[in-house]
């Protein structure tokens, strides 16, 4: 169905560019753009009835223009429809939950106030910080000199 309203969409450029020709060419009342376009050229291409060649084809471009612009239209909505029902290229929709699931263990708890049992092994690993004591103030060395104590 695509391919059809590109090659629509494909002979509507034509046509309009057709017609825009077409409009141009026709000589005027006061001699303007026609005359200036080719007015002259059409007279000698189409005989001494280019008026009515010229008026008759712009007539017929511009019905088909606008049939040509109300089929592309109707095409147009026809493909939205039905790629909208098929869902051929539409993503597909994904159902979410409003709240977040709970564990097993817990029913209709929040997520926030879940105990945690304690048979159950932790899920991170403590730190070294934590675990490991500070290390003791080193000594002083025993090389040098200690300092007589100072009373006040």
């Amino acid at each position: 169905m695509s391919i059809l309203l590109g090659i629509l969409t494909f002979i509507l450029i034509l046509v309009s560019l057709f017609l825009v020709l077409v409009v141009l060419a026709q000589k005027s009342k006061d001699g303007g753009m026609g005359a200036a376009l080719g007015g002259g050229a059409a007279e000698a291409a189409f005989g001494a009835e280019t008026s009515n060649v010229l008026s008759k084809s712009t007539i017929y471009a511009a019905i088909l223009f606008f049939i040509l612009a109300f089929v592309l239209y109707l095409g147009r909505i026809y493909e939205r429809k039905h790629l909208a029902a098929g869902a051929g290229g539409a993503l597909p929709t994904i159902a979410m939950p409003a709240t977040p699931a709970a564990p097993a263990g817990t029913t209709g708890t929040p997520a926030s106030t879940i105990a945690v049992p304690k048979s159950a092994p932790a899920t991170t690993a403590p730190t070294s910080a934590a675990t490991t004591p500070a290390p003791a103030p080193a000594n002083p060395p025993a090389s040098a000199p200690a300092e007589p104590a100072r009373k006040p």
